[in-house]
C-alpha cells in the first residue's frame, strides 16, 4: 500500500483534509457542513473528530499542579466548563456544563492523591470555582 507524508497507510483522507475537519470544528456548524465543506462523508468526520479524543485525560490519578478555570461559549451556544493544565498551557479536560453540581461531580473522582498534587489555580470571578476548591479540600492549594 502506498505511503507518503500527504496521505497515511491505509488512507485515502489526507492529512491536511483532517486537519481542516478538526479546525473547522471549532465553528458552530453541523457534522453534515463539515463533510460538504470539506467533499468527506460524515462518518469521515465523525472518524477523524473521534481520533483526537485521545487527547483528553480520562484517569482519575493525575491532576497538574497549576490549574487555571473558565468557561467559554461552546458550539451548541451554551457556556462549557474548562481546565488547563497552567504550566502546558494545555486543555486538560471539558465539560459540557460550567454548573456546580457538574464540577463538583468531575472532581470527586479523583483521588486523594490527585488533589493533594494541585499547588495553585487561577479562577476567574465566577465564584463557583473558589467554592469547589474549598469543597474539595485541595490541601496544598493557592489561589
Amino acid at each position: 500500500m502506498a505511503q507518503s507524508d500527504l496521505v497515511g497507510k491505509y488512507c485515502c483522507i489526507s492529512q491536511p483534509s483532517k486537519l481542516k475537519i478538526l479546525s473547522a470544528s471549532t465553528e458552530d456548524h453541523s457534522m453534515t457542513s463539515f463533510a460538504r465543506k470539506n467533499n468527506v462523508s460524515v462518518n469521515t468526520v465523525q472518524r477523524v473528530l473521534g481520533s483526537c479524543s485521545h487527547q483528553f485525560n480520562s484517569s482519575y490519578d493525575y491532576l497538574p499542579e497549576h490549574l487555571a478555570f473558565n468557561e467559554f461559549k461552546g458550539v451548541d451556544r451554551t457556556l462549557h466548563f474548562i481546565c488547563l493544565d497552567a504550566d502546558k498551557h494545555e486543555v486538560f479536560q471539558i465539560l459540557r456544563t460550567r454548573y456546580k453540581k457538574a464540577i463538583m461531580t468531575y472532581f470527586k473522582k479523583f483521588s486523594p492523591v490527585a488533589l493533594q498534587g494541585v499547588k495553585t489555580a487561577s479562577l476567574d470571578l465566577n465564584f463557583y470555582y473558589q467554592y469547589i476548591l474549598c469543597e474539595h479540600s485541595f490541601p496544598t492549594l493557592r489561589l
